[in-house]
């Protein structure tokens, strides 16, 4: 957020580059991430009080290696290289760096002089890995202030000009030295007062959306998913009435979850609300189609339609919200210079006669930290910390063509999991559960009667980015619960599986 104390990380191409901004914000200091293709100006149009250089794992020497200009290292505001930051530090400043061997297992540090980055650090740690490049020679002004067991620079600093370079990130491990050394840049070097808190963002977003709106209104599209919901809280808050929100029933939300969404924006924020029970229309819509991309296709084209059509009712509103949060604006590539990792969208794809100014006013937060703002504005916790879910819903946790009788047993199945996970105090810490109908019949005894009834699965994960995901260790007599629950209380099912695959192999969805 412009105009708020920031320290801005400029990425090289490196994995951590999210979880070390998250990190920094959970310091209470704002940060923003920039590719390293950006330019000068817009670096330095957000006044940060501290850079941070991310790197990857390539060497510094490799062909097409990115690289940056010197004029950046003469900015004159603190910098910290980071991997591949310390050695493209050391090289644009003349020093010399040679390629190293991958090693694994834990790499011994030790404090070699007075630094200033680690001060109060403990005098030897260890590290899990570290640059693809030695620093052979350091730049001139510099002092080695860490070395490696094998004598390579692990930290070389110039506290003169205030750049700083380490060859392992902090996210590496909790080791109290890295805590240290990124309490060190940011309060010490960097100046930062850790004023970067809930109530501040909320202060700030909501006279930015004032400042924007003006006198005008926004139509926002209500899906009743955490960021949907925030994003409506935020903007109930700012400009109240001229709110319309358009909530558009399609039929594949979980159990009471449409309820839930009329109730909060009727009575707690009472914006005006708009109800489309559409479930009858999406149903007619994908009646039949098995293939999940054909079903997601058209259930994407009759939301659009359906919300284009109550958005002219409603006459001239200025003004699109979306709850676009930060990892979409970064893994986009709306950013000056970087590039597209995988496109995102809210309400796409609308028809050219509706123009509309966006307001995002979750663009700049992660989840966990739109999920806290929610917690503050008073958003319900079951709402807050609902559980990730597609955009069409049920109707691809129904594996196969779709009918109201597989709705009812996905929905009803789906209910019970998530009861039983919550009973059980687990909803906190296991990233996804879900029920899914797989498509399978098998035979089954009910009353003393042969049946062919559903298979029910159940699926289950933990996870820190959802790029990757262990199966969830689920204790058995949960799942116990789970699947004598559903086989007596769920008409059809005659069996209930559990998944045991990570991703990868298996996606964390089933369609």
């Amino acid at each position: 957020m412009r105009g708020m104390q920031q320290i801005t990380l400029l990425d090289f191409g490196a994995a951590y580059t999210q979880r070390l901004a998250r990190i920094i914000r959970d310091a209470h200091v704002y940060c923003e991430v920039l590719p390293y293709t950006a330019p000068l100006d817009t670096i330095m149009d957000g006044k940060p009080a501290g850079l941070i250089l991310c790197g990857n794992e390539l060497s510094v020497n490799s062909p097409g290696a990115p690289h940056a200009p010197e004029k950046l290292f003469a900015c004159g505001i603190p910098m910290l290289g980071i991997g591949y930051g310390l050695t493209l530090m050391a090289q644009t400043l003349g020093g010399e760096t040679r390629h190293l061997e991958a090693e694994e297992g834990e790499i011994e540090v030790k404090l070699a002089a007075n630094s200033t980055l680690f001060a109060k650090a403990p005098a030897s740690f260890h590290v899990r890995s570290r640059a693809a490049d030695h620093v052979e020679r350091l730049p001139r002004g510099f002092t080695a202030t860490a070395l490696c067991a094998d004598g390579c620079v692990f930290c070389m600093e110039d506290s003169q000009q205030n750049l700083y370079g380490v060859a392992a990130h902090p996210g590496a491990g909790e080791h109290p030295a890295s805590v240290q050394m990124l309490h060190n840049f940011l309060f010490s070097i960097c100046g930062c007062d850790g004023g970067w808190t809930t109530g501040a963002f909320i202060d700030a977003c909501v006279q930015g959306i004032r400042d924007r709106v003006s006198q005008g209104r926004v139509l926002l599209g209500l899906s009743g998913g955490v960021d949907s919901a925030v994003c409506a809280a935020l903007l109930h808050k700012a400009i109240g009435d001229r709110l319309t929100c358009v909530f558009v029933d399609t039929g594949f939300m979980r159990k009471g979850e449409p309820e839930q969404v009329r109730e909060v924006f009727t009575s707690a924020f009472p914006v005006h609300l708009v109800c489309v029970d559409a479930a009858d229309h999406f149903l007619t819509q994908v009646e039949g189609i098995e293939d999940p991309e054909r079903k997601r296709k058209y259930i994407g084209a009759a939301f659009i339609e359906i919300f284009a059509q109550e958005a002219r009712k409603l006459g001239q509103l200025e003004f699109l919200g979306q709850g676009t949060i930060y990892p979409d604006i970064i893994e986009s590539g709306v950013l000056p210079g970087a590039p597209v990792i995988k496109s995102h969208h809210n309400v796409g794809g609308l028809p050219d006669d509706l123009h509309f100014a966006l307001v995002e006013p979750l663009r700049y937060l992660f989840k966990d930290e739109v999920r806290r703002v929610g917690e503050a504005l008073g958003l319900p916790a079951d709402m807050v910390w609902r559980q990730p879910f597609p955009g069409p819903g049920l109707a691809v946790r129904v594996i196969g063509a779709i009918t109201k009788e597989k709705l009812h047993i996905v929905r009803e199945s789906d209910a019970i999991v998530r009861e039983e996970i919550t009973a059980a105090g687990l909803d906190r810490s296991i990233g996804q559960y879900f029920a899914l109908l797989t498509g399978t019949r098998t035979v089954g005894l009910h009353d003393g009667a042969r049946s062919y009834d559903h298979t029910v699965a159940i699926r289950a994960v933990t996870t820190d980015n959802f790029v990757t995901a262990d199966w969830a260790r689920v204790p058995h007599d949960v799942l116990a619960r789970m699947s004598a629950r559903i086989v007596a209380q769920v008409p059809g099912v005659s069996r209930v599986v559990f998944d045991i695959t990570g991703k990868p192999p298996a996606s964390i969805e089933w369609e």
